[in-house]
């Protein structure tokens, strides 16, 4: 006959106990499993849909316009917007070129196939391959479209045209955003252009196939994007989803819509006025899925601008929340900590 080591009765005992109060949280919640359920994704489209049509036409209009992307950028981090004057055409035309690219020949794509950051065009599968823990089910073909618009020459002809297209779009639509979200803050609406915020522009074209397992495999894992600000084109698959008060939300396809989330840069620069909020995609059975990130930030030009919280924002009550930083500096600490989970905005808190 075996006895038991005190030892081990005592693992028996905290297990037991640990399993009570895990039963018990549960109970606790009178949700049932179907709460359990939600709080996996939430699948109603509840982030703020702003239509930006009458923006330039009237000042009422413009205010009513800000006031609701004041909310967004303060409660969501999130919002989608309609009617942003980029054809529906330039939309699709970039989603096909996206899919044309990832869907060449092997041997093709393989000549371009780099983890050279500096190259004018980059394409790879996971930027951080070997600092991060898990990876994602995506392969990536990125550039930057400003402030140095490439050469047509250094794009595949792929997608050359439509590249340069949508970047000068996109270029547009993130001025007018910037200028709504200084107006957002109380500021001149010039003030954040000013301050170099929509001076570059990185491309980022995501191609997640059909995943055979996606309950194991995430597309991207949980991050907060290392911008001021993004502007995101998905299709109609979905997948994408922030994480809000404790829960993952998911952000379904809205035709013709753009989604716009603020950054860590901009988080920092406002004091935490602005939320720069975590975000994941999930693998899908369906696949390809295909999205457009583009991200406005100076992180490819060596820089020694200094950026911190805007002087304008603080006040006795409202002291700095981070230390000063050039975009260069942040983007490397982003780049070498990988998609891990954590926020690289910690590092910068005072």
């Amino acid at each position: 006959m075996e006895f038991s080591t005190t030892h081990e009765i005592a693992g028996t005992v905290k297990q037991v106990s640990d399993r009570l109060c895990e039963l018990k949280a549960f109970d606790d919640t009178k949700a049932g499993v179907k709460g359990l359920a939600s709080n996996l994704g939430n699948t109603e489209n509840i982030i703020p849909v702003i239509d930006l049509a009458g923006v330039g036409k009237d000042q009422s209009t413009r205010q009513e316009i800000v006031g609701r992307i004041k909310e967004a950028s303060e409660t969501w981090g999130f919002f989608q917007v309609v009617n942003h004057a980029i054809p529906v055409t330039v939309l699709e035309d970039i989603k096909d070129g996206v899919r044309r690219f990832h869907e060449q020949d092997s041997e093709v794509k393989k000549e371009l196939y780099t983890r050279d950051l500096t190259r004018p065009f980059v394409y790879n599968s996971n930027f951080d391959l070997y600092s991060s823990p898990p990876l994602n089910w995506r392969d990536t073909l990125a550039c930057y479209l400003a402030p140095n618009t490439p050469k047509p020459e250094d794009l595949p002809i792929v997608c050359r045209d439509i590249l340069l297209e949508y970047g000068t779009n996109v270029m547009k639509l993130g001025i007018t955003l910037f200028e709504l979200l200084s107006e957002a803050l109380g500021l001149h609406s010039d003030h954040l252009e000013d301050m170099g915020c929509a001076e570059g522009l990185l491309a980022l074209c995501h191609y997640y196939p059909a995943c055979p397992e996606p309950e194991l495999t995430m597309g991207t894992t949980k991050h907060s994007d290392n911008s001021f600000l993004t502007v995101l084109l998905q299709d109609n698959i979905g997948g994408l989803q922030i994480l809000y008060q404790d829960r993952w939300i998911d952000i379904t396809p809205a035709p013709g819509a753009l989604i716009v989330n603020i950054g860590d840069l901009l988080q920092l620069v406002t004091n935490d006025r602005f939320k720069s909020v975590e975000h994941r995609v999930l693998a899908n059975l369906i696949g390809p899925r295909i999205s457009v990130a583009c991200f406005f930030s100076t992180d490819a030009k060596p820089s020694s601008k200094i950026y911190g919280p805007i002087k304008e924002l603080l006040s006795e009550d409202n002291p700095p929340k981070y230390r000063e930083t050039t975009v260069t500096d942040y983007a490397a600490y982003f780049t070498a900590k990988g998609l891990d989970g954590t926020s690289a905005l910690q590092h910068f808190r005072i």
